[in-house]
């Protein structure tokens, strides 16, 4: 099911780092933080609880997959992992490596700055390959 207007619904999955028939992993850029990515559930769902246990687990599963692999390879002091979608209504997790010196850190990185921050970005090739090693190739799943 798509919804109009939504931009989840309508992303082009192209420059995904991850993809299967069932989520995507695409990466952001967060001034003050670096590289963050986020696992969005294909089809236009809103709530967790709208899923099936096994779809559920299934998207859970690549959650904690990027989770892994972010603190693989940036080596964050912790990861942050929410599910907020407010303002887009289409289920997506954001998995976000948080940093003492970041410059939001202790606060969400949707707060004021506290402090000019060393962003880290990570090299996209490299963490696409570091996803396929956890996740699979993303070819389908269970369901």
């Amino acid at each position: 099911m798509t919804s109009d207007g939504c931009p989840l619904c309508e992303r082009d999955v192209a420059g995904a780092l991850w993809a299967n028939d069932r989520c995507f992993v695409i990466p952001a850029e967060i001034a003050g933080v670096g590289t963050i990515c986020r696992v969005v559930w294909r089809e236009h769902t809103r709530e967790m609880s709208d899923l099936d246990p096994l779809a559920r687990g299934v998207f859970m599963d690549v959650v904690f997959g990027v989770e892994a692999v972010l603190r693989d390879l940036a080596r964050p002091a912790k990861m942050n992992v929410a599910s907020l979608g407010n303002l887009v209504p289409h289920l997506h997790w954001h998995v976000v490596p948080r940093y003492l010196d970041d410059a939001y850190f202790p606060d969400a990185i949707w707060a004021p700055a506290r402090r000019t921050a060393v962003e880290r970005p990570l090299n996209g090739p490299v963490l696409r390959a570091a996803l396929a090693a956890v996740l699979g190739n993303g070819a389908k799943t269970l369901l």
